[in-house]
């Protein structure tokens, strides 16, 4: 079964994304460990290369759903917006849908995904959970982007204890009227 829009099979389709995705972080690490000047990256140059990650994302997912939404009719409330996220958009980008979403009814949302796809390489030991926040930020700023675009302001974090489960945390920000 091939996509509509590329004639790629939907399993490669997901594989080159994957690919692509740990390209981005791959070469913004290598970057990140030779820390411009030869020696070892600075604090400020670190989360310098996680905003770039986030900011690819923001990028991607404001122009992602945008594509997504143009033929469906406005989302009602914050609520909605939040589980077409967890469902279509999810299932778009990552071929299943989140396994939990909570809420507090006040801006606060945590999506679990148990088995989060691009974490699943990385699943087969606690070594590498020293770098998921490499792996979790262009992710959130997928989120972030798409949150944007249907006209939520947030913050959106990544929380990463076991692999390959991982909580994103959206805090949705209020308008100043």
């Amino acid at each position: 079964a091939a996509t509509a829009d590329s004639g790629i099979p939907a399993a490669g389709a997901e594989v080159a994304f994957q690919f692509l995705h740990s390209e981005l972080v791959s070469f913004l690490l290598r970057e990140q460990l030779q820390g411009g000047g030869g020696g070892p990256a600075t604090v400020q140059q670190c989360r310098a290369q996680l905003s770039k990650l986030e900011t690819m994302g923001f990028q991607v997912g404001q122009a992602y759903v945008e594509k997504m939404t143009k033929d469906l009719p406005r989302f009602r409330d914050d609520l909605e917006i939040v589980k077409f996220l967890c469902k279509d958009f999810w299932a778009s980008l990552f071929k299943k849908q989140v396994d939990n979403l909570k809420t507090n009814h006040q801006g606060v949302y945590v999506i679990i995904d148990e088995k989060f796809s691009l974490l699943v390489p990385m699943a087969r030991g606690k070594q590498y959970l020293d770098r998921c926040h490499l792996y979790t930020a262009f992710p959130c700023g997928l989120i972030r982007g798409a949150l944007t675009n249907l006209g939520l302001r947030a913050i959106v974090t990544a929380e990463v204890e076991e692999l390959p489960r991982v909580k994103f945390q959206i805090q949705l920000v209020q308008h100043s009227t």
